[in-house]
């Protein structure tokens, strides 16, 4: 059977390949990514699959649905496809959502015999406002049996860890007077906002090691002469699991409010950014994983211990049904993601094999799950287990 999934996968390796490149070459940003998903739409109905688009006014999602002619589990593979500001796609999402789409088409050969449902998410802006976020509340995996995608990258890695993470806006208002002849006239917004960082700053000693705080200042004035009336700061708060996120959001919360009081200010809090939630990764999917890329050719060995790159929206959909987020090597050089080196290596003849390697390693996971009934009940009794403690 998964040489048959291969062989689907290997007949149109130039095509997959194509698709990628044309992704790579066209970068979008989130919630922009118009050519990107009308390409992947295109070529699941080519493919055999039903497409819905727009998915809950999201108008670049999508969702490609292939019912086979027997009752089954139902099985999602997730795109990705959006690009960073400047640096393109620097991120690999060019190779993600195509990883995902030739699983997909790779599984469909197997699953008429298997009986099931295949279904593809294109999930827009994953670098900002993560739609698999509105789309897990949605409830639209509540019936998924379980979620693959894989992640390019300079090494292997399992499925491992993110971190939770919520993005907060401060703004402070005071009141503009002559820098020089009148200070004393004005409430300075500014110093609101410096005092924030060094708040901040001070309390990073009292928290636990797993977590970052981090900002940038986007509105610190007009002009040196003019006392600013209005600044604003924006922060990603992340820790290892969403309790400890949620009471050091509080934390920074005081920060702020003391920064306030201390510059007589007002203040306004905000979330610029959905909040992701950490990835509970399904040890059981994670192993099926590592060994088929073992059948692949990749020794055991090679596969790191997955650590932490961030925070990613999949973590909100592992909390729905039993979810995986692996790396796969498709660069040989080490170059970190968010880079030009990367997004450069990216688009070259390696990149694209390490591509398909990850779209058979999926199907092939996707295909043991779904062919041993007691495999699949272990992947979801470990889910249970899992999501019950992590809202202890």
């Amino acid at each position: 059977m998964k040489q048959h999934i291969a062989s689907a996968i290997e007949r149109q390796a130039d095509h997959f390949t194509a698709i990628s490149r044309f992704i790579g070459e066209n970068p979008e940003l989130g919630n922009e990514e118009w050519k990107a998903s009308a390409r992947l739409t295109d070529e699941l109905r080519r493919q055999g699959f039903e497409v819905q688009t727009p998915v809950l006014d999201l108008p670049t999602a999508f969702i490609g649905t292939y019912r086979s002619a027997k009752p089954g589990p139902t099985i999602a593979f997730l795109c990705e496809y959006d690009a960073l500001p400047e640096l393109g796609h620097a991120c690999g999402h060019h190779l993600i959502c195509m990883m995902s789409l030739a699983a997909a088409v790779g599984l469909k050969a197997v699953i008429n015999e298997l009986g099931g449902t295949i279904r593809v998410y294109g999930t827009p802006a994953e670098e900002t406002r993560g739609a698999k976020v509105t789309m897990a509340a949605a409830g639209l995996f509540d019936d998924v049996d379980f979620a693959l995608m894989a992640h390019p990258y300079h090494m292997y890695e399992r499925s491992g860890e993110s971190l939770a993470m919520d993005a907060v806006q401060f703004e402070y208002f005071g009141k503009a007077a002559h820098a020089a002849a009148s200070p004393h006239e004005g409430v300075n917004a500014l110093d609101a906002v410096l005092l924030l960082f060094q708040s901040i700053n001070a309390l990073r000693q009292q928290l636990e090691s797993h977590t970052r705080i981090h900002g940038i200042i986007t509105e610190g004035g007009k002009a040196p002469n003019i006392i600013p009336d209005y600044a604003v700061a924006q922060f990603y708060i992340r820790a290892a699991n969403r309790p400890y996120t949620d009471a050091t959001v509080q934390k920074v919360l005081r920060c702020a409010e003391g920064a306030a009081l201390q510059t007589g200010c007002t203040l306004r809090t905000s979330n610029y950014e959905y909040s992701y939630d950490e990835l509970i990764t399904n040890e059981t999917l994670s192993g099926l994983f590592t060994r088929n890329l073992g059948l692949l050719g990749v020794p055991e060995e090679e596969v790191a211990y997955g650590k932490d790159h961030g925070s990613v929206d999949l973590g909100n959909v592992s909390r729905h049904c039993p979810a995986i987020h692996p790396y796969v090597k498709v660069i040989d050089q080490t170059h970190l993601l968010h880079t030009k080196e990367f997004r450069d290596l990216a688009m070259q003849p390696r990149a694209f094999e390490g591509m398909l390697l990850g779209a058979k390693a999926l199907a092939y996971t996707a295909y043991d799950a779904v062919s041993d009934p007691s495999v699949l009940q272990a992947v979801r009794d470990e889910f249970n287990r899992s999501v019950n403690d992590a809202g202890k």
